[in-house]
C-alpha cells in the first residue's frame, strides 16, 4: 500500500461557521494479491453544525473495508456515535475477509456498545447510520455491501458508459412503509445504529468489473446530487481525489448545509509484472502431473 497524500482523518471542527468548511480529503492506493483498490474521499463539516458529525475508515490503514457513518444530528453525540462506529467495525471486520453473518454480527454488537458508551455520559439517545463495502475475493471483482439508515453505496459501471446506480436503498420510513414520530419526517432514517433501532442491517453484493468505481457517501452528498450529475462528474477527466472534492462542492452548490461525506473507490487492473505471475500460475496448474 503506497500512501498519495497522506493526511489524517476524523478531525472535527471545533467552531460553527457561516459557510461549510474546506474539505478534508486524502487519497491512498491498497495492493491486493491479484490486483489494486484506488481509493479516495472528502468530507467537509457542514453549516449548522459545530463539528462535522461524519465519520469515515482512516484509508491508509483501514482498507480494503470502506465505512462512512453518519451521526444522527437529532440525538445526543452524534460525533461520538459515528466515530465509534466506524472504529468498531474496523476492529470486528478489518484484516479478514469477510461475510454477511460477519457484517451484521458486527453492526449488532456496535449497536450495544454505542448505546452503552453514550449512558456513560447521559440519557439521552444518540445514534448512526452507516453504509460500508469490501471485496470479498482476492480479485475485488466481488463486494459486499451493507447498510443501516441512509448512507448510500454507488455503483459507477465503465461497460455502461459510466452510468451510476444506487446499490442501496434507505432505510428510512416511507421506504419502509412506516409513520415517523411526530414532527419527523417520511424521509428520516427509521433505522439507526446506536439506540436499539436496528434489528438486521441491510446486506448485498455486487460485481465490480475493473475501472469501475465504488462511491460511499453520507446524505450530505446523496439528497443534493441529482442522477446525472453524478455521471457528469465522474466522467470529467481528473484523480479520485479531484473527483471527491467534486462531488462535495456540487453538494454544496445544490444547496447542502449538511456535514457531507464521499469515499471513491476503483478497481484497478493488475500489475504487468502480476499479470504475467498469474498467467505462469494458471498455466501450470493446468499441465497434466
Amino acid at each position: 500500500m503506497s500512501i498519495i497524500t497522506p493526511l489524517d482523518p476524523g478531525s472535527s471542527h471545533t467552531s460553527r461557521s457561516a459557510a461549510p468548511a474546506v474539505p478534508e480529503v486524502r487519497e491512498v492506493i491498497h495492493t491486493l494479491l491479484f490486483g489494486r483498490i484506488a481509493c479516495a474521499g472528502a468530507s467537509s463539516c457542514g453549516s449548522v453544525h459545530a463539528a462535522n458529525e461524519d465519520a469515515h475508515s482512516d484509508l491508509a490503514r483501514g482498507g480494503p473495508l470502506f465505512v462512512v457513518a453518519d451521526g444522527v444530528g437529532g440525538g445526543a453525540m452524534a460525533s461520538l456515535a459515528s466515530r465509534r462506529l466506524v472504529s468498531h467495525l474496523h476492529a470486528a471486520l478489518g484484516g479478514h475477509r469477510i461475510d454477511e453473518g460477519d457484517v451484521r454480527a458486527a453492526i449488532q454488537a456496535a449497536d450495544r456498545a454505542i448505546a452503552e458508551r453514550i449512558a456513560e455520559v447521559t440519557q439521552q439517545p444518540g445514534a448512526a447510520t452507516v453504509a460500508l463495502c469490501a471485496p470479498v475475493n482476492a480479485f475485488a471483482s466481488r463486494w459486499l455491501i451493507a447498510w443501516v439508515g441512509d448512507c448510500r453505496v454507488y455503483h459507477c459501471s465503465i461497460a455502461d458508459g459510466g452510468a451510476v446506480r444506487a446499490l442501496t436503498r434507505d432505510d428510512t420510513f416511507e421506504h419502509l412503509g412506516e409513520e415517523p414520530p411526530p414532527g419527523g419526517s417520511p424521509d428520516d432514517p427509521a433505522r439507526m445504529v446506536g439506540n436499539g433501532a436496528v434489528a438486521r442491517a441491510n446486506v448485498t453484493f455486487a460485481e465490480v468489473e475493473q475501472c469501475d468505481l465504488l462511491l460511499v457517501c453520507s446524505d450530505g452528498i446523496h439528497k443534493f446530487i441529482a442522477p446525472k450529475e453524478w455521471q457528469r462528474l465522474l466522467a470529467l477527466p481528473g484523480t479520485l481525489l479531484q473527483h471527491a472534492e467534486a462531488l462535495v462542492a456540487q453538494a454544496r452548490a445544490n444547496g447542502s448545509t449538511d456535514d457531507a461525506t464521499v469515499l471513491v473507490l476503483r478497481r484497478e487492473p493488475l500489475a504487468g509484472h502480476r499479470t504475467q505471475w498469474l498467467r505462469g500460475l494458471v498455466h501450470n496448474d493446468r499441465t497434466p502431473r
